[in-house]
């Protein structure tokens, strides 16, 4: 991990020295409780804007990483196990991160089609033009608990149509996204619990009449380009939705 923020890098300035302040808190540098640098300080380390920085603070306690204490400042602290999936990240790897183990995904399909028109207006794409889109099941212990799909536009979808391992159920979508340089600056969601598509129902092993908590996801760049359009369907019973709340 580099000590200093790489200017000519792809990833924004807040995700670099989240990267650096996290490695330094895991490594014992900053161990729980000890308190962090000042944002004033951190401006002046690394040479980054004040508003920056406070990005940077606050994605370090939605993770566990810190903690705020009023009027004494941001202290260090130990991401306990989550029990369920906190959608701010990929479902796959906030688990891996936390070293929970028994999660499969099976691949249902992934071609290119011309998808609903929810998923051109999202990607704004225009109608009638082609998306790659990735349908999953993913299951926690044996347990079948999600169904997803992702779109994504022409060129970022050969993309993750040439990665054997996200094709074949074994790989981060996210992380072959960042690889290729797409980094999510923004993202909106929206979240309803309702009834499910028959192929949702089936999936899922359900009856079409039980509700069921349903995650739209839209991803953009720092350019205010849409790459990735998702569509989650969540059986919270078995991974129940994590919402981390911190002060500003």
């Amino acid at each position: 991990m580099a000590a200093t923020i790489e200017r000519d890098s792809p990833v924004a300035y807040y995700e670099q020295l989240f990267g650096i302040l996290r490695e330094r808190i895991v490594a014992g540098e900053f161990p729980p409780d000890v308190r962090l640098p000042s944002e004033m300080e951190l401006c002046r380390e690394f040479g980054l804007s004040r508003a920056t920085v406070r990005q940077t603070m606050s994605k370090l306690e939605s993770e566990g990483y810190a903690r705020r204490v009023a009027r004494r400042g941001v202290f260090a602290s130990s991401p306990e196990q989550p029990t369920g999936w906190t959608v701010q990240e990929g479902f796959l790897e906030s688990q891996v991160r936390h070293g929970r183990t028994g999660i499969a995904t099976k691949v249902v399909d992934a071609r290119f089609l011309v998808p609903a028109q929810h998923v051109s207006e999202a990607l704004e794409t225009g109608e009638g033009t082609e998306v790659f889109a990735l349908q999953r099941v993913r299951s926690m212990d044996g347990r079948v608990a999600m169904f997803s799909t992702n779109w994504f536009p022409r060129a970022v979808g050969q993309t993750i149509a040439d990665d054997a391992d996200v094709v074949g159920g074994t790989g981060s979508v996210n992380e072959t996204l960042r690889r290729a340089g797409h980094f999510t600056h923004g993202a909106k969601r929206v979240i309803r619990a309702m009834r499910p598509t028959e192929l949702v129902a089936s999936s899922l092993g359900i009856d079409a009449d039980q509700p069921v908590l349903r995650v739209r996801s839209l991803s953009w760049d720092q350019s205010g380009v849409r790459f990735d359009y998702y569509e989650t369907w969540v059986l919270t019973d078995i991974i129940p939705l994590e919402v981390s709340v911190s002060a500003s």
